[in-house]
């Protein structure tokens, strides 16, 4: 496990890394929208860009980029046309975010221009490799999802949990109250029911994907827990800054108030707070981005985020005991993630000097 950061834009710092040399690639980069006129969102990532990506990734190796709502299409579309192969979109839903809305008065008091943002897509994708999946994931330890890692814990601690979703949440109250009560599955799942089409017995799909068969839990709750909850930490923006100044929201926002463009910046989906020392307005849950590294990481592997910003992703790389690779151009935020990023490694490292030492004492 080791870590670099890099200060410079990243299309310059992608071509000094090798070809086939990260693993994965987990990333927050610009959304193409403008806030507070920061030029640092103005433009989704080029397909040049994509392509330096692609070039120094594994074979096989998936990318995890979050997107806009209004501009996911543009993203999509320039890391398709860079090479890459699109294989699905997951929904990053949260209780936090403030509308960019102009609020109509006199005759027309009570409409406004926008909704409540309140998720984020994320684009999965994987570079193209010529062989079996088997035969990659031999030769570079890429192309499939680490689907046991990440399944959605349940309250059997004799069964294995939920099969991941294309759906993660932060569990917060306004975002609970938006699923209904459901039960679980009413009988066990053999792998053998009926499809749609009234076709039974084994499903196979192109020679690779075969009928998974299910596990019977047998609950009730909120269809909340159907899906991985990745909470956010009060505590964690600010961890590792100790000798840092604090600033608050409001300043974080040019002071203005909700409605206005101040706080209506469309990224800021992970919860901001008042009086934190980290001023990045967009920072996400170290929680979410080590459920993503470990979705499509394999063991002891390399993620690079080549928009790294305050260094949640490394962040989160690092607790999972992978190894990072970080680039970032603001060098203010390279100070913010330095400091990050040395607090998880070495808190990684104290646990598991901890438990060398519990293992020599037993």
């Amino acid at each position: 496990m080791s870590y670099q950061i890099h200060v410079g834009l990243c299309e310059d710092v992608l071509k000094r890394l090798p070809e086939n040399s990260v693993d994965s690639i987990v990333t927050d980069p610009p959304y193409g929208l403008s806030f507070m006129g920061h030029k640092w969102d103005y433009d989704v990532p080029t397909v040049a860009q994509w392509q330096e990506c692609l070039r120094v990734l594994k074979p096989g190796g998936h990318l995890l980029a979050f997107g806009g709502s209004r501009t996911y299409h543009r993203l999509v579309v320039n890391v398709e046309d860079a090479g890459f192969e699109i294989r699905d979109q997951i929904l990053w839903v949260y209780g936090t975010g403030f509308p960019k809305s102009k609020n109509l008065q006199g005759d027309f008091e009570g409409w406004g221009s926008a909704l409540k943002p309140a998720h984020e897509p994320i684009v999965m994708a994987r570079k193209p490799f010529g062989c079996s999946i088997e035969a990659n994931m031999t030769l570079h330890g890429t192309g499939a999802l680490n689907i046991q890692a990440c399944r959605v814990p349940t309250d059997k601690e004799d069964a294995p949990g939920r099969w991941p979703a294309n759906l993660i949440h932060d569990g917060s109250e306004e975002v609970i109250a938006l699923f209904p009560a459901s039960a679980g599955a009413a009988s066990p799942v053999t792998g053998n029911e009926p499809t749609t089409n009234g076709f039974s017995g084994s499903v196979t799909f192109s020679g690779m994907i075969g009928r998974v068969p299910g596990i019977f839990h047998g609950d009730k709750g909120s269809a909340a827990r159907f899906f991985y909850c990745a909470k956010v930490s009060p505590t964690e923006r600010d961890e590792g800054m100790e000798r840092f100044i604090a600033v608050t929201a409001s300043e974080m926002t040019g002071g203005r108030k909700e409605g206005s463009a101040g706080l209506n910046d469309p990224r800021a989906g992970a919860g901001r707070t008042g009086g934190a020392k980290n001023s990045h307005p967009t920072i996400k849950p170290v929680a979410l981005m080590k459920y993503l590294c470990r979705l499509i990481t394999p063991a002891g592997g390399v993620v690079l985020d080549p928009w790294m910003g305050s260094g949640s992703t490394g962040r989160a790389a690092l607790e999972e005991e992978f190894s990072f690779i970080g680039i970032e151009k603001d060098p203010d935020y390279v100070t913010v993630a330095s400091a990050r990023l040395a607090f998880s490694y070495k808190k990684v490292v104290s646990q598991n000097r901890a438990e060398t030492a519990d293992e020599v004492n037993q």
